[in-house]
């Protein structure tokens, strides 16, 4: 029955200059423009900018950005008044805040990758490590590429856990460096022997868990 949403509709008090703030200064596409009222296509909804007298009921529109300082800056360039700077939020996103000609809140806003987080996370262990074993696999993480880190602490997490179990141990820092060898990839272990190293360990005396399949 229901498809989802069509249009958002924002009210504004002069079209030309909400089509220029949207199209020309945020770089959105103008996507239709009728009598009183313009399209917006934002990539992921559609905006209906609507003409009126007067502006009864304001909108906070929340819109992600690559960098949270300088859409804010571009805004305010543009005549948009601060609302709140550039910040980090709890919830481990960057936030800022302007408001347009009309009143309406524009957030402007990014997730945190794990790099910018000011913790390092738990791993999502099970069983007993030593203290040895798990800061020594959450440092050699720290070299997976912030993108993709969430998913190899979870896998690399598994497969030292189902090594100790076979092993009947708790997990070993040398549980710790074979899993992490075989639960990459065979084609990208390669990328491994810089971190190995920078942590002390030879990458030479773990042949077997580079060569497994």
């Amino acid at each position: 029955m229901f498809f989802g949403i069509s249009h958002v509709v924002v009210p504004v008090t002069d079209l030309d200059a909400a089509v220029r703030l949207w199209s020309q200064v945020m770089g959105f596409t103008a996507q239709h423009r009728g009598e009183g009222h313009a399209d917006i296509d934002t990539g992921s909804a559609v905006l209906r900018l609507v003409r009126v007298a007067h502006i009864e009921s304001k909108v906070s529109l929340r819109v992600t950005v690559s960098n949270v300082g300088d859409a804010y800056q571009t805004l305010l360039s543009a005549g948009a008044e601060s609302r709140y700077a550039p910040m980090k939020t709890p919830e481990l996103e960057e936030m800022a805040c302007v408001t347009d000609a009309n009143g309406h809140s524009v957030v402007l806003w990014r997730a945190l990758t794990e790099d910018e987080w000011d913790f390092v996370p738990e791993l999502p262990k099970q069983g007993e490590w030593s203290a040895e074993a798990e800061d020594l696999l959450k440092r050699l993480l720290g070299h997976v590429p912030a993108l993709f880190r969430m998913l190899a602490r979870r896998k690399t997490t598994r497969v030292i856990e189902m090594m100790a179990k076979e092993a009947q141990s708790p997990v070993t820092r040398e549980l710790v460096i074979k899993g992490y060898i075989t639960s990459s990839a065979k084609v990208t272990r390669s990328r491994l022997i810089e971190p190995l190293r920078a942590e002390g360990i030879n990458p030479d005396d773990y042949k077997a868990e580079f060569d497994y399949e």
